[in-house]
């Protein structure tokens, strides 16, 4: 069944109040839901359903929005859920016309839709995201037509594999699974094994290598014993053998591998699709996760350094393998054709499209450089601090591992495919700071008005505009400066002494006012107080 789309109504209730008469107008997240074409994406989103009866699914603009804002912010589904009830700015994008004081909506919700929509049925955030800012005047068309393109590693959240307690882990793996299925061993060597893992990492970490070999292989012989104990226990028992079929594959490959042994290997047993990926880092020499590849443009935009694409890369491929994938995927989401692809030196021996072989610019190239070439190799380095960002700040730094809820355990967490997730959120974003910008407040220190300096660091009564913090590129300084057409103020000339020599004596009077010497039986006058004259 297709999902029921929300539409404004502009209806009132009695005993509720709408968004739009308690919140700011002028706010970004408003005016962002005001650009962006939501019938474009419930058209795309609705190609996933029919017409079958049944419960109908969440509107779309519901589902599209708290993705959106769960990027956009970093949070995961748990924190977007309690922001969303106390957030009115949140349910307005997301369509709701009146406040709701409870969810309508179950954080599962969440978790289904995206399995639902699929990486290509995500897409269109990107394209629609990329359409708001066109729109809304934070890019040209014509800036998509060049781009930066960049490999990262996406890490797991896992530890750090070694072979003594990857086997460590699949044995007690083993031994768990077993007395889960009511099969009784004949020992679990739950004590010895812990021991023997203690000892080979004190001997590894004193380097002394033929006592932790030895260590090793007393850990080794221990797995295989498991092994071979369960295989005679569960031998005529089909049930079992499907359960205990992935579990065993994944020991037999721990226990057989080695650490020089080439192709694939196990780094996690719970993540077993992970990857050895070396980048040539000098403080990260391996990375285990999945590779990313990541587009930019390579002028920046009006609105900032956008991202374009962003697609996971399982099996480490080679870079230069990756354009014959990642080109053409790029010009469907800008929609229009690529003039100019800069890479690194990394890229040497691509596969790109024939259409685009004379367009791919690699680093380290000498002949046949323009000007421009020239101009956008210096410019290649500007996809760096964008891949920055996208880890740090949306979601992209760590991929974690799912939740699945079983009827006795509870919650239990298991491997997830690696997926880079959509880079539409950082558009969005973008948009919303170019076109929510406060307007400049003058601030003013009253304990630094005798030494002119505005916290320390700026001249008294400057003016202090809180421009957007562009966070897809180089940060600007942190100091405000002073706007150039506010005239710096004139230097107060010093008090100058009074001059007397022309001023005649005074008669008293009874302000007591005078200019010379006090007469016999008069007061001194007040030292402010000055001639008349």
């Amino acid at each position: 069944m297709r999902p029921k789309e929300r539409r404004e109504s502009g209806q009132k209730d009695l005993f509720k109040a709408r968004l739009d008469q308690i919140v700011d107008l002028d706010h970004a997240l408003v005016k962002l839901a005001r650009a962006v074409d939501w019938r474009f994406l419930e058209d795309r989103f609705g190609a996933v359903y029919d017409d079958d009866p049944g419960r109908p699914p969440l509107p779309t603009r519901l589902m599209a929005g708290l993705a959106i804002l769960k990027h956009m912010h970093n949070l995961s589904d748990e924190v977007l859920c309690e922001r969303w009830v106390e957030n009115p700015y949140y349910q307005l994008f997301c369509g709701e016309e009146f406040f709701q004081h409870r969810l309508v909506f179950d954080r599962s919700s969440l978790t289904r839709w995206r399995q639902r929509m699929g990486e290509e049925k995500l897409a269109a955030l990107v394209q629609e995201s990329l359409a708001t800012a066109i729109r809304m005047g934070a890019a040209r068309p014509a800036d998509f037509t060049q781009v930066i393109v960049d490999t990262t590693v996406q890490e797991k959240a896992i530890s750090f594999p070694t072979d003594a307690r990857l086997m460590h882990r699949a044995r007690e793996r083993l031994v768990r699974l077993a007395r889960a299925r009511g099969i009784k061993l004949r020992q679990s060597y739950a004590r010895v094994g812990k021991f023997a893992l203690i000892k080979h990492q004190r001997y590894a970490h004193a380097k002394q290598f033929k006592r932790a070999n030895k260590a090793l292989r007393r850990i080794r012989t221990l797995l295989d014993r498991v092994i071979r104990d369960i295989r005679r226990k569960i031998a005529d028992n089909a049930s079992l053998d499907e359960t205990f079929a992935l579990p065993l594959s994944l020991a037999h490959q721990v226990r057989d591998q080695r650490q020089r042994q080439r192709g694939k290997k196990i780094y996690s047993l719970h993540a077993p699709e992970v990857e050895c990926i070396g980048k040539g880092k000098a403080h990260k020499p391996y990375e285990f996760g999945v590779k990313v590849s990541v587009a930019t443009p390579v002028n920046r935009c009006k609105g900032g350094q956008f991202v374009l694409h962003a697609k996971a890369l399982p099996g480490n491929p080679y870079d230069g393998h990756t354009l014959a994938v990642v080109i053409p995927e790029i010009e469907a989401s800008v929609g229009a054709s690529l003039t100019k692809i800069v890479a690194d030196a990394g890229y040497r021996g691509h596969n790109a499209p024939k259409e685009k072989a004379f367009k791919v610019y690699v680093a380290g190239q000498k002949r046949g450089l323009s000007s421009a070439i020239k101009h956008a190799f210096r410019r290649r380095s500007a996809v760096e601090p964008v891949i920055g960002h996208l880890k740090n700040e949306h979601r992209m730094g760590r991929n974690r591992p799912k939740r699945r809820r079983c009827r006795k355990r509870g919650p239990r967490r298991c491997g997830l495919q690696l997926q880079a997730p959509v880079p539409m959120d950082q558009h969005f974003v973008r948009v919303v700071q170019r076109n929510h910008q406060p307007k400049p407040t003058t601030v003013r220190n009253p304990s630094a008005r005798m030494n002119g300096v505005l916290h320390g660091r700026l001249t008294r009564g400057a003016r202090i505009a809180p421009g957007r913090f562009n966070f897809l590129s180089t940060p600007r300084s942190a100091t405000p400066q002073i706007p150039a057409s506010r005239a710096p103020r004139r230097a107060r000339k010093p008090p100058q002494p009074l001059d007397r020599s022309c001023c005649a004596p005074c008669e008293p009077t009874p302000s007591k006012v005078s200019c010379g010497p006090p007469a016999p039986g008069q007061e001194m006058t007040h030292p402010a107080e000055i001639c008349p004259r």
